[in-house]
């Protein structure tokens, strides 16, 4: 299994509203670095969902339940989406100022480069954020 991060604005779609959806299309995204790692997404590989630009914490889990696949947002067939489930939420959020100050997370994409939307994540990471979020059960 491979672990991910995934990005929104919790004003245009929030952990909130994805846990009363239940599931979703990851679609719209329009970033080739992006579109690559939404490619490389399999089936029950664990997403982490993170809030943007308001509040900027990783909020919770999701998984991936469908694999790359013709966005239905455009016609160009070079776009990508997925779709995601709702797994859990971490027993606390986990803050990227948080996150920047742990020097086990220093090579983190979401530090490095953190525009990037969609994102992998190590397995270390992935403990490290748990740990963070102390939910040391996964």
């Amino acid at each position: 299994m491979s672990y991910w991060l995934v990005k929104s604005e919790p004003s245009s779609y929030s952990w909130a509203q994805f846990v009363q959806d239940k599931q979703t299309v990851w679609s719209g995204v329009r970033n080739y670095a992006a579109r690559l790692h939404l490619r490389n997404m399999k089936k029950g590989d664990e997403v982490f969902f993170y809030h943007s630009n308001e509040g900027t914490d990783i909020v919770g889990i999701a998984k991936v339940i469908k694999e790359a696949y013709q966005d239905p947002t455009t016609d160009d067939d070079r776009w990508v989406a997925v779709d995601l489930k709702v797994h859990k939420k971490l027993k606390k959020p986990v803050p990227l100022d948080t996150i920047k100050k742990d020097k086990r997370l220093a090579n983190m994409a979401l530090v490095r480069i953190g525009r990037l939307s969609v994102q992998p994540v190590t397995d270390s990471e992935y403990k490290v954020i748990m740990e963070l979020a102390s939910d040391k059960s996964s």
